[in-house]
């Protein structure tokens, strides 16, 4: 067993401190804890009926784990003292170290600590229930549990609110790591997709530290079929930098994150009560697809959830042939059988009959069914006729052995008792209507994650180049880039002068562009001339760019185009070089369509990325036209490769437009900013 294993999960635990510690071996009592517990305090001569020692260094026994809430000085020669009686790890309560900017305190921390393992500083520790224990110095509602979910958050206020939720959660673990001098959310997902009792981890992350630990422990999670589920704050960052090219402004940091989570199988949450939802609905396993079935006695709600579901991964599908004729025998000539079903109340209040029609829909091998049932829950309002509804669905799942789920439109309207039962039985009890779409649509694309063949490519350091920065001139750029394989408009540099004769040479149209490094935007500047059909047409552009700058760049125009795309990279502090594709041209910036991925990439990653692009039904065919993907995704891989290659001096690339003909793909302008090392 490591040493984390062994911390959280303690036969032995040892509380240095006074008022907190109290409140904390009170927890763990209650759990009915039948480990050892030690209680350190010099003054007090006992902690929650627990009788003290005046040091550890007193305590005859092994210690699993500590729950230490002195002051921060102090709190070092605890741990150098726990280390020394073997203890495998300590919660350090305590705030004032590297997270107040002392980080010189945190150091002699670390090196006391020795290898023992902290949680914290600046945290309120753990409550697992599967180990009955509560290094803990708080309210919580964890109770204990032999498999469930685990929740890690740096937050331990946060941690608490999600104990208190009255929503069914089969929370079995909460872990408030703080600022993670030690102990990382990595290495706690690492050590939890080990744990066969926990069926799902939930995050609240506020930033990471390793990312390429980060994703090698979401690996190891993903190949044990551990659902994770991440709420990171931070979506509205402001202030990114803007750079010289287009792709900067397309993919802050938070894009990055998302471009993570996915290839890692990570689902991302953008609101509290969704994250609990679809942690619960994970608790019962992925989805195979996101083909839905519901079942309602109302044609409102059955609007709603139709409603509900457009623009997500999910989708209800019409009854098979089989399965219509099978559900139509058991309504009546009133109702129309259509997904989402809305049964009428023709049969209320009948369990038989009810049971008769949910047993049939659920034969249909949809990837879950869900029953829309808001449930009385007034004192004095009388829910039997409800009650019977859900004992019929739950009859009808058990014998289909389907994925079922009771939803409530409203999330006060799903009583605590019967979404225990439901729970108890395999069904998962949903909260609120648009909170389980979501989750079901999670749970699709989490099983469309995990039935990839192809291993995830493994994410690089994020190591900044030093010296100088400058931009290439376009023809450079474009000469660096066709040798990695992308393809380019045939043309040459000149004088303004020579720029007639050029054009001759190389067949006209063609494209004049001013040829200045120090012009990004040529176009806004007045740079750019199109579609230039003879000489006299190319001498007047060239004279109109004279006065910025001496030199031009004529190119072969390139026509046809069914649309056109953005390729670039940019150099995120955190992340590394990452890759951008997108809607390119004019509409780069006002569409905002495209999408990030992390370097090193591969092709299925990249295919997967712009099939998912708006501008990307342009590609595959559009009022008789439509352009070449396998050339497309060529020069993303071209991109690709040339940023793998020079990763230590590439700073941002833009190639903008990539022009998609019917065959190929040709990159008309490109921009590359290097640094000199």
């Amino acid at each position: 067993m490591t040493r984390l294993a062994r911390f959280i999960s303690p036969r032995s635990i040892a509380f240095i401190g006074g008022n907190e510690c109290e409140i904390a071996i009170r927890r763990t009592k209650e759990f009915n804890f039948d480990g050892k517990i030690y209680a350190v305090h010099p003054k007090r001569e006992q902690l929650a009926g627990i009788a003290t020692v005046k040091s550890v260094e007193e305590i005859d026994g092994p210690i699993d784990a500590a729950f230490i809430a002195v002051k921060r000085e102090p709190t070092v020669d605890v741990v150098r003292q726990l280390r020394a009686k073997g203890c495998s790890g300590a919660v350090i309560y305590a705030a004032g170290f590297a997270e107040a900017g002392d980080t010189a305190l945190q150091d002699q921390l670390l090196a006391a600590a020795d290898g023992m393992r902290l949680m914290g500083p600046n945290c309120y520790g753990f409550v697992n229930g599967l180990g009955r224990v509560a290094l803990w110095p708080d309210e919580h509602g964890i109770r204990p549990l032999e498999r469930g979910i685990a929740i890690i958050t740096q937050s331990g206020n946060i941690a608490c609110n999600l104990t208190f939720t009255k929503r069914a959660l089969p929370l079995a673990c909460v872990f408030a790591i703080g600022n993670q001098a030690d102990v990382d959310m990595s290495d706690m997902i690492a050590a939890l997709a080990q744990d066969e009792r926990i069926t799902a981890v939930g995050l609240h992350v506020e930033g990471l530290k390793d990312l390429p630990a980060f994703a090698r422990a979401c690996e190891a999670a993903r190949a044990a079929r551990k659902p994770i589920v991440v709420l990171k704050t931070g979506r509205s960052e402001q202030g990114a930098k803007v750079a010289m090219s287009h792709t900067s402004s397309l993919a802050g940091a938070d894009q990055l994150y998302d471009a993570l989570f996915e290839r890692h199988g990570v689902v991302r949450s953008t609101s509290i009560t969704a994250f609990v939802e679809t942690l619960k609905f994970l608790h019962f396993g992925a989805l195979a697809g996101g083909r839905l079935v519901s079942l309602s006695c109302s044609g409102g709600e059955a609007a709603l959830a139709a409603d509900l579901a457009m623009g997500r991964g999910v989708s209800f599908p019409p009854f098979d042939p089989v399965t219509r004729p099978k559900v139509a025998a058991t309504l009546n000539e009133f109702v129309a059988i259509d997904n989402p079903l809305d049964y009428h109340t023709f049969i209320w209040n009948q369990e038989e009959k009810l049971t008769n029609t949910f047993t049939a829909v659920l034969s249909g091998g949809f990837d879950v069914a869900m029953l829309i049932l808001d449930t009385p829950t007034q004192p004095h309002m009388d829910p039997a006729a409800w009650l019977k509804t859900a004992r019929a669905f739950r009859q009808a799942a058990q014998s289909n052995k389907a994925r079922a789920a009771v939803v409530a439109t409203l999330p006060e309207c799903l009583p605590l008792d019967l979404a225990d039962e439901l729970a108890q039985s395999g069904i998962a009890p949903m909260f609120g209507l648009d909170d389980a779409l979501t989750a079901f649509e999670a749970a699709a694309r989490l099983g469309e994650n995990w039935a990839r063949s192809e291993k995830a490519p493994e994410l690089a350091p994020a190591n900044a180049p030093g010296g100088t920065d400058s931009v290439l001139s376009e023809i450079a750029a474009k000469a660096l880039l066709k040798g990695f394989g992308l393809s380019v408009p045939d043309g040459a540099e000149c004088n303004i002068a020579e720029a007639p004769q050029l054009a001759d040479r190389i067949g006209y149209p063609v494209t004049l562009k001013v040829s200045s490094a120090a012009i990004a935007h040529k176009t806004e500047a007045g740079g750019v001339a199109l579609n230039l059909k003879n000489r006299d047409e190319v001498a007047a552009a060239a004279q109109r760019m004279a006065k910025l700058s001496d030199k031009v760049l004529v190119e072969r125009m390139v026509t046809g185009a069914v649309t056109e795309l953005i390729i670039g990279v940019k150099r995120d502090p955190q992340f590394g070089l990452a890759l951008v594709v997108g809607a390119g041209g004019i509409l780069t910036e006002l569409l905002k369509d495209s999408a990030a991925l992390l370097l090193p990439t591969s092709r299925a990653e990249i295919a997967r990325a712009l099939k998912g692009l708006k501008v990307w039904k342009l590609v595959e065919g559009f009022r008789g036209k439509s352009g070449d993907p396998e050339a497309i995704i060529a020069a993303v891989e071209a991109v690709a490769t040339f940023a793998q290659t020079h990763r230590g001096t590439l700073e941002e690339l833009d190639v903008n437009p990539l022009l998609v003909l019917p065959k190929g793909a040709v990159a008309v302008d490109a921009l590359v900013r290097m640094r000199k090392p």
